[in-house]
């Protein structure tokens, strides 16, 4: 454990989670995420990034690609409830520096003003419009962390059971994939979770729902069809309530026939990938996303070569 780690790992569990747990509702919450994301990163490393519109969602971009090239479609995390492209914006610029590839980070709407099934619709719709500017289905890595997670599976998900073109691969850091709040870990790891105030997790479920059903599997990717999907890597921590959220999904997903590539950390906070600036383990985690990712989906030859 790096000497970075004890230091983040007191702070997180002594201020950041009380914090985010006296949150009064998700405005407050989403200024709470925005100001620590401009500590995080040091800065507002979006204001360099590319706006766009994909079919009426509004989306950044680390620059818009070359034509043909492989992209990163990122699905922020943030419970469904607050995150935006910009507090995420430092996470997708390390991404686009490790593999090459430009990243495409979607506004989708927010909880509970806009409840499920917004989250999907939207990054379905996102999915359609790179399509439908021309973007190669096997061209496209799909992507994200907690929620956003989730909601990258869950597109996976829909993709398979419907029979239309699969991604290239998909990366999930610490993905929700399960609203039921069955995982056994959200009770057993309930004392050893750094970072989400657990005692708040039946009120974020709620405020998602808003009465529908926690199995959809366009909201719990759990309960999704998973065959002939493309190669997935889920990274997760082993004492964080959503563990048994990824090793459930990793053998859901093996039980279908997906190859799946499963790296669990040990005493890491929650999506500990967000703090690549100041952790060590985070860097070396996301340098093990980019080789997946690499793997996957090689840059075109260039010209010159």
């Amino acid at each position: 454990m790096s000497w970075q780690l004890k230091v983040l790992r007191v702070f997180l569990r002594r201020v950041a989670r009380r914090s985010l747990a006296r949150q009064p509702d998700s405005v407050a919450a989403r200024k709470w995420f925005e100001r620590g994301a401009w500590l995080n990163a040091r800065g507002r490393p979006w204001q360099h990034f590319t706006p766009d519109s994909l079919s009426g969602v509004p989306a950044l971009w680390t620059a818009r690609p070359p034509q043909g090239a492989p992209i990163i479609l990122y699905l922020h995390g943030g419970g469904y409830v607050m995150g935006n492209p910009r507090t995420h914006a430092a996470l997708a610029a390390y991404l686009k520096r490790k593999t090459g590839l430009e990243a495409c980070l979607p506004d989708y709407r927010l909880a509970p003003e806009h409840p499920f099934p917004a989250a999907f619709e939207d990054a379905l719709a996102a999915w359609r419009a790179l399509i439908a500017a021309g973007h190669d289905p096997a061209q496209i890595v799909l992507g994200g962390d907690s929620a956003g997670g989730g909601l990258a599976l869950a597109l996976l998900g829909h993709l398979c059971a419907t029979g239309q073109p699969r991604p290239a691969c998909v990366f999930a850091f610490s993905p929700f994939t399960d609203l039921t709040l069955e995982g056994p870990s959200i009770v057993q790891n309930a004392r050893s979770e750094i970072l989400l105030p657990i005692s708040r997790l039946e009120r974020l479920r709620d405020r998602v729902l808003q009465g529908a059903d926690p199995r959809d599997p366009r909201i719990s990717p759990l309960y999704a069809t998973f065959l002939g999907a493309p190669p997935v890597l889920i990274q997760v921590a082993r004492r964080e309530i959503l563990h048994s959220d990824s090793t459930r999904m990793v053998q859901h997903l093996r039980a279908q026939g997906a190859t799946v590539t499963l790296q669990e950390g040990g005493n890491l906070p929650h999506v500990w990938q967000y703090f690549h600036g100041w952790l060590p383990e985070a860097r070396r985690s996301l340098a093990d996303t980019a080789t997946f990712i690499r793997a996957q989906a090689p840059l075109p030859p260039s010209s010159e070569s």
